[in-house]
């Protein structure tokens, strides 16, 4: 008997077992339509306006008091909340509003004929200096570019009456009206497209530097990477009903060696695996596009995802080997599976650099936490083959470990 005749036959067992086929193929898909779609539902409905809120008392209720509102408004960085005078007043008392920006009866008029007028901004006690100083910079802001247009137009008007004198033809060429006018498209096209704009980046922790991820945007590679290392209980669960039947005793009369004949146990785990991962990723990319969701995006190196998949098939199967080696009963079986296969595969659902800040350094020893970089790195991150050859290595590498310490702890007997 061979290894590929192990192989075969293992696989023959594995797909008459219904129950088997679905929690290794139908279940990832369930759960990365579940997760996929309620963290992202979860994301939107979460998403809080940060803009820092400011009721406002309009007495005036004129055209320049409504422009300022409307340019206070598109500024952004504050909520405007419209109150009268007393319902302000009470509010701010009972500390449910920290600040209140009274705008003058006479607002309108005193801007239009260049009078002084004053708007009054009353902040709570309680009230952040942070916030209180960034309204008021708003504030300042759209107050000196109303006044600014203001002292324009009224240089304009008198240009004119200078001119009053002119020609008509002079007057139809460089009159107010059509001077104003001009002035007043320039600013509406300054104001939507600004001449010199900022754009503001803020820096990002650990591996989430350069890259927003969300929870969402990770459920799908997690979800992969916990039932593809599931498949290892499975595994281990099939060398112990052969150990429990005898059926094992006559591979071991077989004329190949013991590490032949655990390859030959792997093998099985090993095309399942990679079944399992072309189903999910398949199912990902193209089927959740039609249901409606956000579908997978499979990175620009499928190279590398591919070369990914075959380690994490590998290391799954080398670690069904441990666990088989470690337990004795069925009760030992899926003990040690929930603990090494359940319990980390929620590392998978776990952004990185929470992993690093919680458990430190002992997230290194954890497969699971490998496959995570690698997987997230080429699918979310875009990035290529070279950038991952430190989850490569790991995975090799824990995949060489398990069964090293499977044929050393394996009972044969």
């Amino acid at each position: 008997m061979s290894t590929l005749s192990i192989t075969f036959k293992d696989i023959q067992i594995l797909l008459k077992n219904r129950g088997n086929l679905i929690l290794l193929f139908l279940m990832p898909m369930i759960f990365i339509v579940i997760f996929s779609g309620a963290l992202a539902s979860l994301g939107k409905s979460t998403q809080k306006d940060t803009r820092i809120p400011l009721a406002v008392v309009n007495l005036d209720g004129g055209q320049s008091a409504q422009a300022f509102l409307a340019k206070l408004e598109a500024a952004g960085g504050v909520r405007l909340e419209l109150y009268d005078s007393a319902q302000a007043q009470t509010l701010l008392n009972e500390k449910k509003i920290l600040r209140v920006l009274t705008i003058p009866a006479d607002f309108t008029t005193s801007l239009t004929e260049n009078q002084p007028t004053t708007l009054h901004l009353v902040n709570h006690t309680n009230a952040p200096v942070a916030d209180t100083h960034a309204v008021q910079l708003v504030i300042d802001g759209v107050l000196q570019g109303m006044i600014l247009e203001q002292q324009i137009f009224l240089s304009l008007e008198q240009m004119g009456a200078m001119q009053a004198g002119s020609s008509a033809e002079y007057q139809q060429a460089f009159g107010v009206d059509r001077l104003k006018a001009q002035a007043r498209s320039q600013f509406e096209i300054a104001q939507a497209s600004p001449l010199v704009s900022v754009v503001q980046r803020l820096p990002q922790q650990g591996s989430e530097q350069g890259t927003t991820i969300t929870a969402a945007d990770t459920a799908a590679p997690a979800s992969i990477i916990l039932f593809v290392f599931i498949t290892a209980q499975t595994m281990a669960a099939s060398i112990h009903q052969e150990k429990k039947t005898g059926s094992f005793r006559r591979l071991l009369a077989a004329p190949i060696s013991k590490a032949s004949i655990l390859a030959g146990k792997m093998l099985p785990n090993f095309l399942i695996g990679l079944g399992q991962m072309v189903v999910s990723f398949a199912f990902g990319a193209y089927v959740m596009r039609l249901m409606g969701l956000k579908s997978i995006s499979l990175g620009n190196d499928l190279l590398a995802l591919a070369l990914v998949c075959v380690l994490m098939a590998l290391c799954s199967s080398a670690m069904g080997i441990v666990i088989a080696s470690l337990a004795r009963t069925e009760g030992q079986i899926t003990g040690l599976s929930t603990l090494f296969l359940w319990g980390m595969g929620m590392v998978s659902f776990v952004p990185g650099f929470l992993l690093t800040k919680t458990i430190g350094p002992f997230v290194y020893v954890i497969p699971h936490y490998w496959a995570k970089d690698a997987l997230e790195n080429l699918l979310l991150r875009g990035l290529s083959l070279g950038d991952i050859t430190t989850p490569i290595a790991a995975l090799a590498g824990f995949t060489v470990l398990f069964f090293a310490i499977g044929l050393w702890r394996f009972n044969f007997d």
